[in-house]
């Protein structure tokens, strides 16, 4: 397993996670409404069918528009789901049979961005080439279609979504159990809370109170500072905070403790597998899994694959190999058993089925190894430095000394020119001291 991580592909609009930028700018209503008539074309059915859904930025209802215009404007019959989940798209277009899902938000950003992303008929989001595809037909004049599509509004797909999640966890039972919910003042801010309810708990919720300006505004999984002080005191149980399209959560217990991917990972791994409902006994993970979950996993004889750092590559692997579970420290955890999506409502129930009545505070998912970081500024082509021999050579001695007891991880940014160095030792001292070393070696040939 090299431990080096190659840049992402270039793409013009396409990121890792869709396309995103600023409001009005960037991504702006033209640029939605050319997406919109361009990814009609990805269905070769005489009458297809989107469904989009978005979180609670103020440009949403915008892009959402623009998005419908030129989907129906190119024959394709839209309904327009509003303020839902990520993952209510990919599981409204597998349960209706629809062509295409479409989701509007910027996940974790601040409110001035906002994004695009695309799901296809599986209801995964679509390939690489599938989205250079879409890019290339942008600029197309798009053929007069025999007939125009329709635009309706309804809120059975966030309804459905939020029903599919109790038959799922059905068997939970969370009556008297205290929790807190940081909905970032995001796409989960109603049907997380209901979901929880319904199940019994007692539900105190933080970050409910979307104006379209204050999404991820020091709430949810990008500040737990505000989950960690709802908590403190101990008059809870435990606490959950999503991002704002809530396809990621990240988990606190009375003390005040975070957890984070790697956590719930491990969490619901050991717990999956020993129900026997753990395809292939194998997770995905990425390239920033820190080495403590890794070796908890191997120690529950649990299989291990690594992809680049992003949901989307967890998704193809877990694919490949026709495994179910995967995650990344971030708090995107997929569970194909349920949804081809990153999903933080389902997570954090999925945390609490794990832990089978135990206190999470009573909980220590694995031993977690200190982490040291460095970014290291280039001048030059960060991928080529990157990959120089003298930087090989460096990581082989480090990946030499640290065999069995941690690791070493160099990839360039995808999006600024810098080469990011990390070692995982059993002391930070060590880690740092082994960080220091690559990142000097990577400054010399810069």
């Amino acid at each position: 397993m090299s431990a080096v991580i190659a840049a992402p592909a270039e793409r013009r609009l396409f990121g890792t996670d869709g396309i995103r930028g600023v409001a009005g700018e960037r991504l702006s209503a033209h640029l939605a409404l050319r997406l919109g008539a361009a990814a009609a074309t990805l269905s070769e059915r005489a009458r297809p069918r989107a469904l989009i859904v978005r979180d609670t930025r103020a440009s949403g209802p915008m892009l959402e528009a623009a998005l419908a215009a030129g989907l129906a404007g190119a024959g394709v019959d839209v309904v327009l789901g509003g303020v839902a989940p990520t993952p209510a798209a990919a599981l409204g277009v597998l349960a209706d049979g629809l062509d295409l899902g479409v989701v509007v938000s910027a996940s974790h950003n601040p409110h001035r961005d906002n994004g695009i992303k695309f799901f296809g008929a599986d209801g995964h989001k679509l390939t690489d080439a599938q989205e250079a595809a879409l890019e290339a037909r942008l600029d197309a004049a798009p053929a007069p279609p025999a007939r125009f599509g329709t635009v309706a509004v309804s809120d059975a797909p966030a309804r459905a979504y939020a029903r599919a999640l109790l038959r799922r966890f059905a068997g939970l039972e969370l009556e008297g159990r205290r929790i807190v919910l940081d909905c970032a003042n995001g796409a989960a801010f109603k049907i997380a809370p209901r979901v929880f309810r319904a199940l019994g708990a007692r539900v105190t919720v933080v970050g409910d109170a979307p104006d379209g300006r204050n999404i991820n505004a020091g709430v949810g999984s990008t500040h737990p500072e505000t989950l960690q002080a709802a908590m403190a005191g101990g008059r809870y149980d435990a606490g959950f905070a999503f991002d704002g399209d809530a396809d990621r959560v990240l988990a606190c217990d009375r003390a005040g403790r975070l957890l984070d991917g790697d956590d719930l990972l491990v969490l619901a791994a050991t717990h999956l597998r020993a129900a026997g409902r753990l395809p292939g006994d194998g997770v995905a993970v990425t390239a920033m899994s820190n080495f403590g979950a890794r070796r908890a996993l191997a120690a529950a004889g649990i299989a291990l694959c690594e992809t680049p750092v992003g949901d989307r590559h967890l998704l193809v692997a877990l694919r490949e190999r026709g495994w179910a579970l995967g995650a990344e420290p971030s708090g995107h955890l997929i569970d194909r058993n349920f949804a081809p999506s990153g999903d933080g409502t389902a997570a954090a129930l999925l945390c609490l089925e794990a832990l089978g009545g135990r206190e999470l505070a009573d909980v220590e998912p694995f031993d977690r190894l200190p982490q040291a970081l460095v970014n290291v500024a280039i001048a030059g082509h960060a991928p080529r430095t990157a990959a120089h021999d003298a930087v090989r050579g460096a990581i082989r001695d480090a990946e030499r000394a640290l065999a069995g007891r941690g690791r070493v991880l160099v990839r360039p940014s995808g999006t600024e020119p810098l080469v990011r160095v990390m070692a995982e030792a059993p002391s930070l001292a060590e880690a740092e001291a082994v960080c220091a070393t690559l990142a000097a070696v990577v400054s010399a040939c810069a």
